[in-house]
């Protein structure tokens, strides 16, 4: 689907909505569909054409699950989200999630941080237990005979969750904004907001080449957000560059969705000791993707390094990938970047703008944001519109938490 690329030549034309999204990636793709499902004259803005590869939403997978580890404050959201992505799938034909489990494995010894919490894998049994969740604890040689491509060292323990997966990000995006056009919203890329004030009732923004005026408006712009916000809150939101490769398997049978799970794999104390993976529906020819996360060195959305330089290529391989991993050649088919817009505490940000009446602001997933984003969306729509979301609260997500 084409959305339109710009709306007029003449800044002062002034398109009016109901409510405006600014940024198109998980959380506001979610909230446009919202808006429009409500039946809310709804405009959604973009600076490049959504789905796109320039912020944090893309690469073919994200990991969800049931049971978060995170806390318990985002298991309403996840839950929220799988219906809407089954929903979306009967609505469109795509395929968004495809449920082939979900490991974590753990070194039973070491305390290691997971998105700003400790210990990913008690928890997430813990509460899997809590839920009625189904799931199994696994030893390490369990894993490596229900799942042979992996090598755990001895001591180490699984969680296998059966109704985990993954996400087709781009695919989650595209169809949340094709059927909010198809419901009456309108889209704009190529929009760069280069202004946005409070007029009266209204919240005017002003891009490159036009105005858009709405009473309520919602910022979901990632790693765009600190230049959005005063300075004595967007110290909150650091912006880390994350890589992720795709390796040649060798043996391809063990990569495929029927016998191999998505994982995450904290194997160390150590800063980036770190490991995620996904299966792949053509190991051969697309690669398998891999990924670790770090926290050490920030980046800005301007400057950010979309280059990966060889030895980046070659510690993935050598540090992460060959000591835990059979099956995969050191051939890697593709890498990509991504941005991450952290808060101190891993959690998200979901709250009124601290300056601007009338604006939301829904950013700093903390790098754990997609498999909820759906269930954002419905959270953020019903705030706006002054509704309440089951079993769902923006409290824990205050920017003022951090006062």
């Amino acid at each position: 689907m084409t959305f339109s690329a710009t709306t007029s030549d003449h800044p002062q034309t002034t398109l009016t909505a109901d409510v405006i999204v600014v940024g198109l990636g998980a959380m506001g793709s979610a909230a446009f569909y919202q808006f429009a499902q409500r039946g809310l004259n709804v405009i959604g803005l973009d600076r490049y054409h959504p789905p796109h590869d320039q912020g944090s939403s893309h690469g073919e997978t994200r990991i969800t699950r049931l049971s978060v580890g995170e806390g318990e404050i985002y298991m309403p959201l996840v839950r929220r989200s799988h219906d809407i992505w089954r929903e979306l799938e009967a609505a469109t034909g795509r395929t968004l999630f495809t449920q082939c489990g979900l490991l974590i494995l753990e070194d039973s010894e070491q305390e290691v941080l997971h998105h700003g919490k400790p210990k990913l894998l008690h928890t997430t049994a813990e509460l899997a237990r809590k839920h009625g969740i189904a799931h199994e604890m696994l030893s390490a040689a369990e894993v490596t005979q229900r799942f042979p491509a992996f090598l755990p060292p001895e001591g180490t323990l699984g969680y296998f969750e059966p109704g985990a997966g993954y996400l087709n990000p781009e695919a989650c995006i595209e169809a949340q904004l094709e059927e909010g056009v198809r419901l009456g919203g309108q889209i704009f890329g190529g929009q760069t907001v280069t202004q946005l004030e409070q007029l009266g009732a209204e919240v005017r923004l002003t891009t490159q080449n036009a105005r858009y005026s709405a009473p309520r408006v919602v910022l979901a712009t990632g790693a765009w957000l600190p230049a959005q916000l005063g300075a004595q809150h967007a110290q909150h939101i650091a912006v880390y560059r994350q890589v992720f490769h795709w390796f040649q398997a060798t043996e391809p049978q063990l990569y495929t969705p029927d016998h191999c799970p998505a994982f995450i794999w904290p194997y160390g104390a150590g800063a980036g000791d770190y490991l995620y993976g996904f299966p792949s529906v053509d190991p051969v020819h697309t690669g398998v993707k891999l990924g670790t996360e770090q926290h050490l060195t920030r980046s800005s959305a301007e400057e950010l390094q979309r280059q990966i330089a060889p030895e980046e290529m070659a510690e993935m391989w050598q540090r992460h990938t060959q000591p835990r991993l059979r099956g995969l050649s050191d051939r890697q088919l593709s890498t990509k970047t991504c941005m991450y817009s952290t808060t101190p505490d891993g959690d998200f940000i979901i709250d009124a703008h601290p300056d601007i009446s009338g604006v939301t602001i829904v950013s700093a997933c903390s790098g754990h944001g997609f498999k909820h984003s759906a269930g954002v969306g419905v959270l953020v729509a019903d705030m706006v519109t002054g509704g309440a979301a089951p079993g769902a609260s923006a409290i824990p997500f205050s920017l003022h938490r951090f006062a």
